[in-house]
């Protein structure tokens, strides 16, 4: 995969970064770089491996799957900039 200069303006639009036409070829170069180091990741053979929580052993503490109420939509909305509702209203990103 490659990442060209609309990709990189597209990016930098989303993550609201303002980069200069300038910045365009390096950032590409940089983009590029990491997802060509992600590539090769997907080359190590990973079977039998099991995943890791940490790089020290230590056993997952599970909880219950259990639905709770603790604090009340109102209560989870109360510091919300802007709310409608019981829901946080946030700007629109994606077109």
């Amino acid at each position: 995969m490659s990442v060209d200069h609309a990709t990189v303006r597209r990016i930098a639009h989303l993550a609201r970064i303002a980069v200069t036409d300038d910045e365009v070829p390096h950032l590409a170069g940089e983009l590029n770089a990491l997802l060509s180091f992600v590539a090769e990741l997907d080359q190590v053979d990973v079977a039998g491996i099991e995943p890791m929580t940490s790089v020290i052993p230590m056993k997952m503490h599970m909880r219950a799957d259990v639905v709770t109420d603790q604090a009340g939509a109102d209560a989870i909305v109360a510091n919300a900039p802007v709310r409608e509702e019981h829901f946080f209203v946030v700007p629109k990103v994606v077109e």
